[in-house]
């Protein structure tokens, strides 16, 4: 459900900054830290890195880019 919220205009700054790197909107970078800052509060043995490949992995999951892993 959205729901409009009052931000500062540093962190609007920062996501702007960001979002203009990586090519997300200000809601979409703002809403990847916090995706990424829930994960690392529920995973404080987690590096960032590894949770970044975790969330890029289910991405390929979810886009079919993976391949069955054959044993033997």
């Amino acid at each position: 459900m959205p729901m409009s919220v009052k931000l500062s205009d540093a962190l609007i700054n920062k996501a702007r900054q960001y979002g203009g790197v990586y090519h997300r909107s200000i809601p979409k970078q703002i809403e990847y830290w916090s995706t990424i800052g829930k994960i690392a509060e529920e995973n404080p043995d987690l590096p960032y890195s590894f949770i970044k490949d975790i969330l890029i992995a289910q991405q390929e999951v979810a886009d079919g880019q993976v391949t069955p892993y054959e044993f033997g």
